[in-house]
Parts: C-alpha cells; sequence; structure tokens
C-alpha cells in the first residue's frame, strides 16, 4: 500500500491495515540498529524538528536516534529559551521555524490537541509525540510491534493495562491500537482512575488486579500521573501499591505465564518494584530497543516520499 496521510496524530484515526503496515515498516528497518554502521540515507536532506513542550527521555532521544539514523538533520526546541517563553503562541512558532524550511514536527505539549492545531497551521508533516491526556501514538505503535514480535501475532492476545486509566494518553493509543488489531484488552486501576463509559472502546473493566492477572498473557502497567492530576484521586502511594503494585509475592503468581510491560518511566516501589521490573519475563527494555525502529518507520512513510 502507499502511505497517504500527511501527519500521525493518534491511532483512533488509523486503519488496521494502516497500523499493520507501519509495523511491517518498522520490521525492516530494525535491523539498521545492530549494524556497525547503523545508519541509511533515506531521510538524506530532511529536516526533523523536536518540539517539546514537555519532558522527556525515552520518547525525544528515541526520535532523534531514529532521525539520524535515517540521516536526516535533526533540531531539538529548547521552550525554556525560545519565544514562547515570551508570549508567542504555539501556531507561530511552528510557523516561524517552518519558514526555515524544515519538513518534519515532533510535537510534544501538556494540552490535548496541540499536535492537531498545529498540523492545521503548517504543510509540514507533524507526529503526535503525547498531547495532554489523549494519545501518543508512537508508544502504542512500539508496544504492538513488541507484542506481535513475542507472539508472532495481536489477534486473541490477551492484555490488561494496570494503573492510572483516566489520565494515561498511552492507555488510550494502546486500546485504539489493540483494539483494532484484534487483541482482547482489560483496563485495571481504583475506580476513581478508570474513564466513565471506557467499556464502548471495546475494553473489559474490572478493579481488581487477580482478575486482571488472571486474564493476561501481558499486564501492562502505568505509574500514577500526578502532574496531569487536578485532584487528590488516591488517599496514598503506599495503598496503590498495595492493592495493585507487583512486588515479589504477586510475581510469583504469574512469573511461568506473563509477560510484563510497562511505557517509562517507573516509579519503582508504586506499580512495580525494582526486583520484577529486571526479571526474564519483563519486556520494558525490549519496548524501548523498538521505539527506534517504530519511528524510523513513522518518520520515512511520512516524510520520506514527500518532494
Amino acid at each position: 500500500m502507499k502511505w497517504e496521510k500527511k501527519d500521525l496524530i493518534g491511532l483512533e484515526y488509523l486503519t488496521k491495515r494502516e497500523i499493520e503496515y507501519i509495523l511491517d515498516t518498522a520490521k525492516s528497518f530494525k535491523g539498521v540498529s545492530t549494524r556497525s554502521v547503523k545508519k541509511v540515507p533515506a531521510l538524506r536532506g530532511k529536516t526533523v524538528v523536536n518540539l517539546f513542550f514537555e519532558p522527556s527521555t525515552r520518547t525525544k532521544t528515541s526520535f532523534e536516534l531514529a532521525a539520524k539514523r535515517l540521516s536526516a538533520d535533526v533540531l531539538s526546541f529548547d521552550v525554556s529559551t525560545s519565544s514562547v517563553s515570551k508570549g508567542e503562541t504555539i501556531v507561530d512558532t511552528a510557523k516561524n521555524i517552518e519558514a526555515m524550511k524544515v519538513d518534519c514536527f515532533i510535537v510534544r505539549h501538556s494540552v490535548a490537541g496541540a499536535p492537531e492545531l498545529i498540523s492545521r497551521n503548517v504543510e509540514a508533516a507533524v507526529i503526535n509525540a503525547g498531547d495532554g491526556c489523549h494519545e501518543h501514538p508512537t508508544q502504542a505503535l512500539l508496544d504492538l510491534f513488541t507484542v506481535r514480535e513475542v507472539f508472532g501475532k495481536i489477534k486473541d492476545v490477551r492484555i490488561s493495562i494496570i494503573g492510572d486509566i483516566l489520565h494515561s494518553r498511552v492507555a488510550r493509543s494502546d486500546i485504539w491500537g489493540f483494539t483494532k488489531l484484534g487483541a482482547k484488552v482489560m483496563v485495571c486501576g481504583p475506580p476513581p482512575l478508570i474513564p466513565i463509559g471506557i467499556e464502548k472502546m471495546g475494553v473489559k473493566v474490572t478493579y481488581h488486579i487477580e482478575e486482571a492477572i488472571k486474564n493476561s498473557d501481558i499486564i501492562y502497567l502505568l505509574r500514577i500521573q500526578k502532574e496531569r492530576q487536578k485532584e487528590n484521586f488516591l488517599t496514598s502511594l503506599k495503598e496503590y501499591s498495595f492493592f495493585y503494585g507487583i512486588d515479589q509475592d504477586r510475581y510469583e503468581s504469574i512469573k511461568d505465564k506473563i509477560f510484563i510491560m510497562h511505557p517509562g518511566p517507573m516509579n519503582r516501589g508504586v506499580e512495580i518494584k525494582s526486583e520484577v521490573a529486571e526479571k526474564e519475563n519483563s519486556l520494558i527494555l525490549n519496548q524501548v530497543t523498538n521505539g527506534i525502529a517504530v519511528r524510523m518507520a513513522v518518520l520515512y512513510l511520512t516524510i520520506g516520499s514527500r518532494k
């Protein structure tokens, strides 16, 4: 198939076929990172701008490496020293940078809809690197890639997403992606952190981690996102960890049959104990590795064929 979309704003807007096409393209790029010379000329002459209005380690670094391994030029935008701090709008910022003839913006912002707003006002491609509580599409794509790599398929794989579903853009993107590709998704967490009506997205809901574990091939752990919470949803993190965290005792009940995933950053000692994060059935570092191949694929598809 031929990629037709200018931007990647969210998995909600992609078809099953489009998602699979990205994953297949990522598979072809994964080997680049194992070569002695980790570079191909696919995006030579293109310029990619990291437009991050929120802190990031994995996503920003992964996009930078992905772009450089495709031979693109990369500019990382420092918000604290930019005209945004003087009151310039994000649209004006993007349009001024685009006037320097760049080809793609990677946008992370605390406000849902910011990447789409930018995409409507620029000709360059826009890739959403996480917007508010809305979506984080490339995280979900690397999660899908990792699951398909381990299981050889996604259809009928059972995955339980556990934690702060209400404030998680990763959860939303994962739900769109996994359900479209035929996985069986359950969400689990304290009642205040489960969005009302989330069943309409095609998932099952439980408030008991034992039920989530019992019905899973994968448990996908989320951190409690205090920075996005407008009010107190929990009595304490210690209480949350007792009811929903994966410690050594809970690990003993799952170690022979269930894989563990996490988008990072991990809050060790809250949703996962340190000793559990390092176990053999943890796919957390696999996710990080696969993120480069997936983001190479997304960059290549969105701007590689543009004149």
